[in-house]
């Protein structure tokens, strides 16, 4: 059996309003759990790899249905730490057509914005492991999971982990004295493998790709070749870099690509036209999820990862939830080229 992949980050109750019911119309609310990197554990584990996440709960009600909820995927959970006041909340209300999605965070002083250096016991944790993967999500929510995720890091780059991280750039978050440029460049500058979207690399680095504009629905993908090339010579560690390319017709109507750059060589993947999207919450995790697949399951073909990166992302937009709930099969079989999305019986 393949060793471990360990993800680590923060896992909130999400609340939205049914369909698509905006916030003051709201009497209700669907209740499910995700977070970015939780996204990316159970997508992989559902992909049939030995997964673990690791993050701080609260013991009390809300932290058992988070461990429940990620136990039925076949995400490892006994690493998960308890303690803290309180589970994190995100209210998601999904936009449609031209009104686009809003998200409000509910997560101060959640049980991980409270966790300090030396709670998690990391050498034990990457034992069985050989990959960690983490999001700028962490370190942008206290200074606390900040130092948590370097000292993560540290270990599992001493340890001889490959590590990966997606960029993932919140303004929402950045409150607690820092900025993104002030802390992201020693934690990436340790990684193997770094994912971003079309923004985050200027957002965070202020690298931008020249001239283009993602709200008319069309992205040039060879000028993020540019974006890759500046990553990579800021970060000498990186060897793979990719980008995930959403131009955005409307709400409701998305197209959606991705670029790979591997040790200097540039891959293009399919570009599928997603005409209506049920939730994009996690389209950029389920991505890194399927290229996590696809570099330890297609070995040296890096155009294959990248494939299979983008149809498993792409079919995510289908799905309501965080969580990419689609097989191996699935992602193959629109890889294939099968788009028709005929019934299967």
């Amino acid at each position: 059996m393949s060793k471990k992949i360990i993800a680590f980050g923060e896992i909130m109750m999400r609340l939205s309003p049914p369909g698509f019911l905006r916030f003051g119309q709201a009497r209700s609310f669907d209740v499910i759990y995700g977070g970015g990197e939780a996204n990316v554990a159970v997508a992989l584990a559902v992909f049939g790899l030995p997964v673990d996440y690791v993050t701080r709960l609260p013991q009390n009600d809300l932290g058992d249905a988070c461990i429940q909820f990620l136990r039925q995927y076949g995400v490892g959970v006994d690493k998960i730490v308890r303690g803290g006041d309180r589970l994190g909340i995100y209210f998601l209300e999904m936009g449609a057509v031209q009104r686009g999605s809003k998200v409000i965070y509910d997560r101060a002083n959640s049980a991980i914005a409270t966790i300090q250096p030396g709670m998690i016991d990391w050498q034990q944790v990457f034992a069985d492991a050989d990959w960690f993967h983490w999001t700028g999500i962490t370190p942008a929510i206290s200074a606390g999971t900040a130092e948590v995720c370097l000292e993560a890091i540290q270990e599992a780059r001493r340890m001889g982990l490959s590590v990966s991280c997606d960029l993932n750039y919140r303004k929402k978050l950045w409150k607690w004295g820092k900025t993104p440029a002030q802390v992201m460049p020693e934690l990436v500058g340790y990684c193997d493998v770094a994912i971003g979207n079309e923004e985050d690399a200027d957002k965070v680095f202020g690298i931008r790709a020249p001239q283009t504009d993602v709200t008319a629905g069309k992205v040039d993908a060879d000028k993020y070749r540019f974006v890759c090339a500046e990553l990579a010579q800021r970060f000498p560690n990186l060897k793979t870099i990719a980008i995930t390319l959403r131009g955005s017709i409307s709400a409701s109507h998305n197209t959606w690509s991705g670029v790979l750059w591997d040790q200097g060589d540039f891959y293009t993947g399919p570009t599928y036209d997603i005409t209506h999207i049920v939730d994009r919450v996690g389209g950029g995790d389920s991505f890194m999820a399927g290229l996590i697949y696809g570099l330890r399951t297609y070995g040296q073909n890096r155009q294959q990862a990248l494939n299979f990166a983008v149809a498993a992302s792409c079919l995510k937009h289908s799905i309501f939830g965080d969580f990419n709930m689609v097989s191996v099969a699935e992602v193959e079989k629109l890889m294939g080229g099968d788009v028709s999305g005929r019934v299967s019986r």
